[in-house]
């Protein structure tokens, strides 16, 4: 016999193990439905890894320039005088541009030349008197050590004289260069001093094109310039018309500007439609060649590197590559762990892991 105090913990009991028992099985029929879910294949959709055909090119900007150009500066300095031509005209070689006016030119030139002509005049009596010592000599009268004396003093004068007329030469060629003149036939492409304005010697004071020969010089990636050859043709765009023209490759650099990871390219272009001044651009094809790509989406990035899950047999396997270049929306690639014709996920990436079964969607 139970008293009542002994029945109702009984009761107790009996209560709290079937409120365990049915928490057990509700446990087990949860994790039966976690593993039913990890067992299901994870949906996504794959792209297939490919060679990239050719595409378009990339364009980069320049401005029509002469091949043959000059900036054109006095030797001297002085205030321009004179300036006979306009931004435009055409001049031919040898032609009068500007006239400088420099007020000591004149003065020192006048100096040079009297000095000349005072040390000639000292050298001609030299020369005489030279001649009768000689003739004194030889008669027994004047000694040796003053014939000698005589010969050295018109050396010297001989000597001062050349000197004299280097300088007098130096200061014509100096009142010469007080007048601007074309070194080759052309337009003036830019006035940059006005008459009355002062001028320090190698100052520009315009900027002269020769009449025919037209080039462009652009600024473009070191990768770009692989591949290319003097000589080689490559497609050229008027930037405003939208013309499409050939250019050829005149010179390709070898190094970077200062501060700047772009390389100089110049393009000789020899088209009547065009002349200095305009806006045009080269296109160049981007490096390819056997490169494989995949979309840019399927590429991860993670603490061991970047990487793509690749398909096969409705399972995805991490594969670890490496991006050479970027193309539009494609990544081009410079490893060898994936070949033509693997599939790799491109969306649903963030569901997924190592060796999870896949479920490919359309």
């Amino acid at each position: 016999m139970f008293t009542s105090s002994q029945a109702s913990s009984r009761w107790l009991w009996t209560l709290c193990l079937g409120y365990i028992v049915s928490s057990l099985a509700g446990c087990s029929d949860e994790v039966g439905v976690t593993a039913a879910e990890q067992d299901k294949p994870v949906p996504v959709r794959v792209a297939e890894v490919i060679i990239p055909t050719e595409t378009e090119p990339l364009h980069f900007a320049g401005a029509v320039r002469a091949r043959q150009r000059a900036s054109l500066t006095f030797q001297v300095g002085g205030v321009l005088s004179e300036r006979a031509v306009e931004l435009g005209q055409s001049v031919e070689s040898g032609q009068a541009l500007a006239t400088l006016y420099n007020p000591e030119l004149k003065p020192a030139w006048d100096a040079a030349m009297a000095r000349t002509r005072e040390l000639e005049a000292q050298a001609a009596q030299a020369r005489r008197d030279l001649q009768r010592t000689e003739r004194l000599f030889d008669k027994g009268v004047v000694s040796a050590h003053e014939r000698e004396q005589q010969r050295a003093r018109l050396d010297a004068l001989i000597a001062g004289v050349s000197s004299a007329r280097a300088a007098a030469s130096q200061t014509e060629r100096l009142q010469y260069e007080s007048q601007l003149r074309a070194p080759f036939a052309g337009r003036v492409e830019a006035v940059l001093v006005e008459p009355g304005e002062f001028v320090a010697p190698g100052q520009p004071v315009f900027r002269l094109a020769a009449a025919g020969g037209l080039e462009v010089e652009v600024r473009v990636p070191a990768p770009l310039l692989r591949g290319l050859q003097v000589g080689q043709t490559v497609p050229v765009r008027n930037g405003l018309t939208g013309a499409q023209y050939t250019g050829r490759v005149l010179e390709i650099g070898r190094s970077a500007s200062q501060g700047s990871a772009l390389y100089p390219l110049i393009v000789s272009l020899e088209h009547a439609d065009l002349q200095s001044g305009d806006a045009v651009e080269i296109g160049l094809q981007r490096p390819g060649g056997d490169a494989l790509a995949v979309p840019l989406a399927a590429i991860m990035r993670s603490a061991g590197g970047l990487a793509v899950f690749r398909v096969n047999d409705g399972q995805a396997s991490r594969v670890a590559v490496e991006v050479e270049s970027v193309r539009g929306e494609l990544a081009m690639l410079g490893s060898d762990t994936l070949t033509v014709g693997d599939h790799v996920v491109y969306a649903g990436l963030t569901r997924l892991a190592d060796n999870d079964r896949v479920e490919l969607l359309p």
